[in-house]
């Protein structure tokens, strides 16, 4: 079992408050019981959410599917794969991801790999082994663009190697009833998994959306449901100070209500990747309606720490983040909480402390945290321009604003009021207290040559503007942190880039490729942030290298400091 402490800095008596609320609305025993008016009135919205909260008991519903899981496994490394591709968007991957970083072994065989971008370098790279390939196509509404777009285009890959029988290098992970569902079982496809209905994606870790590929990995499933069991336990503790995670998501209701609504995430190497679920978690649970906590995963720990901070920092196996940064944090009288994880297995139990806790901070914070209402825009806006390429042959775009050394410029309205002029020499300058940033790249995820520098551009907005910093690939994050942008707080300053492929992929079956699908992402994007009153700009590059890109941190005013 992992142990937690608080130091409440400068919030202690909101926090104590908060503590006591939960325990006279005896909050715990509540949620354990599935009670949607701790999130709404309405009965429209409770009937929704009762629909969510399956994550409650997922524990024991794989772990009554663990035999299935672990033959499925096994008939797996025993035919003549050399890699397994796991085909999914937000919750559906980002968990499976985790498991590979921190639990997967680099020497497995088959060997195993996510895709979760439309960009045409990640999906050419994913299919380069395809006649020899299991890919796993995991989406809970089965009607999901992208994966959908992986899995046809998977199909002809495999095909055109003259396998026949296409379907039996396919798996499905899903809903009951779902389009995937119906032709994973109609056209036979190597095996099937329906998850429980009532578990949104960002919840589903503990279920079949996370277990099935954990398997794949090798990952000691007893053992990190056992870990998870044992938390799930320690968060029916009645008292909120000593349950693990009401007491966490209460220190995060307390502190946004008292303008502390940027958590900062420090986890050590081991478990960074954890970041980025947390992140999903957090942002698309909590960002509507103008309100939501802002999770900041990855940022430099060299910024100073401002007054909108929440901190929670994490060790495993007494290793975390150093020591200064912690001073530093106690120093500015920061709420933090650390949390001591023995061992990375204990990775399950985490999972489930934090979903505990994002249900907490959304009963604090008045708001349903199991929907998703601003999502959809993005979609709705990428099918409309889909929708007119297919008319058209091209993708509608404004004209930029500006075109400087190359790059296209385009600024949205709120933009434009603030600042009275299109240039990015002064863009940051709308950065005041209480904002924060977000660089939202339509680029090959982690690509050795450009990674870096977007990432220096974060880093020394961060210490040199001293605001809050979110980084993103795209689609990606449009799962996840694309809600809070939308529908959170007005507090973001937005920053999308683009570029052309070099060369593209065709998405079968559709009169357009995966760089018109990528391209229209990031518009459709961008339009929905200039709809929300969102101050944002989209930069597209004249091609994809990092001489492009530091040109742009040029013209943000931004100094280069490779890393």
């Amino acid at each position: 079992m992992t142990d937690f402490s608080i130091e409440p800095g400068d919030i202690a008596s909101s926090l104590d408050t908060v503590l006591s609320q939960l325990d006279r609305d005896r909050f715990v025993d509540a949620l354990w019981a599935r009670r949607t008016d701790l999130w709404s009135g309405e009965y429209a919205v409770k009937t929704a959410i009762a629909q969510r909260l399956g994550w409650l008991d997922a524990v024991e519903f794989v772990s009554a599917q663990l035999g299935r899981v672990e033959t499925f496994a096994q008939r797996v490394r025993s035919a003549s794969f050399t890699d397994i591709v796991l085909f999914g968007m937000g919750g559906s991957s980002l968990a499976p991801e985790v498991f590979h970083r921190v639990l997967g072994r680099e020497n497995a065989r088959p060997r195993f790999r996510m895709l979760d971008s439309t960009d045409p370098a990640a999906v050419r790279d994913a299919l380069a082994n395809a006649p020899t390939s299991l890919f796993i196509v995991a989406s809970k509404s089965g009607t999901t663009i992208e994966p959908n777009s992986m899995a046809a285009a998977a199909r002809r890959r495999v095909e055109a190697a003259g396998i026949k029988d296409w379907a039996s290098r396919l798996v499905a992970i899903t809903d009951e009833g779902t389009q995937l569902h119906r032709t994973a079982v109609n056209d036979g496809f190597f095996d099937v998994f329906v998850n429980l209905p009532d578990v949104g994606g960002r919840y589903s870790a503990l279920t079949l959306f996370g277990i099935v590929p954990a398997a794949l990995m090798s990952v000691p499933l007893r053992q990190l449901l056992d870990r998870a069991r044992k938390m799930a336990d320690a968060c029916r503790t009645k008292s909120a100070r000593d349950n693990p995670g009401v007491a966490l998501g209460a220190l995060l209701g307390a502190a946004a209500a008292a303008g502390r609504d940027k958590l900062t995430l420090l986890l050590p190497p081991r478990i960074e990747s954890f970041g980025l679920w947390i992140e999903q978690l957090i942002a698309e649970s909590t960002g509507k309606h103008g309100k939501g906590i802002v999770p900041i995963a990855g940022e430099t720990t060299d910024a100073a720490p401002g007054e909108d901070r929440v901190a929670v920092s994490v060790r495993v196996d007494g290793v975390g983040v150093d020591n200064r940064v912690i001073n530093r944090l106690r120093d500015a009288r920061v709420p933090l909480m650390t949390i001591d994880i023995p061992r990375v297995d204990a990775l399950g139990a985490e999972f489930f402390r934090w979903e505990v806790a994002t249900a907490t901070a959304g009963r604090l914070l008045d708001i349903n945290p199991f929907d998703e209402p601003n999502v959809q825009q993005a979609k709705d806006a990428t099918r409309a321009l889909l929708d007119a390429y297919t008319t058209r042959g091209q993708l509608p775009r404004r004209a930029p604003d500006a075109t400087v050394d190359g790059l296209e410029l385009t600024v949205s309205e709120a933009t434009r009021k603030r600042l009275a002029s299109v240039g990015m020499d002064r863009f940051l300058d709308q950065l005041g207290a209480g904002d924060y940033f977000a660089l939202l790249a339509y680029l090959p995820p982690d690509d050795p040559a450009l990674d870096p520098v977007l990432r220096n551009i974060r880093d020394r907005i961060a210490v040199e503007r001293g605001r809050a910093t979110m980084f993103g690939y795209g689609p990606r994050y449009l799962h996840s942190t694309g809600q809070l942008h939308k529908g959170g707080p007005n507090t973001g300053v937005f920053l999308i880039v683009t570029a052309p492929a070099p060369t593209d992929v065709p998405v079968p079956d559709a009169p357009y490729t995966f760089g018109v699908l990528e391209l229209a992402q990031a518009l459709g994007d961008f339009q929905s942030l200039d709809r929300a009153n969102r101050r944002a700009a989209h930069v597209h590059l004249p091609d994809r290298t990092a001489a492009s890109l530091a040109r742009l941190s040029g013209l943000l005013g931004i100094s280069h400091r490779p890393n």
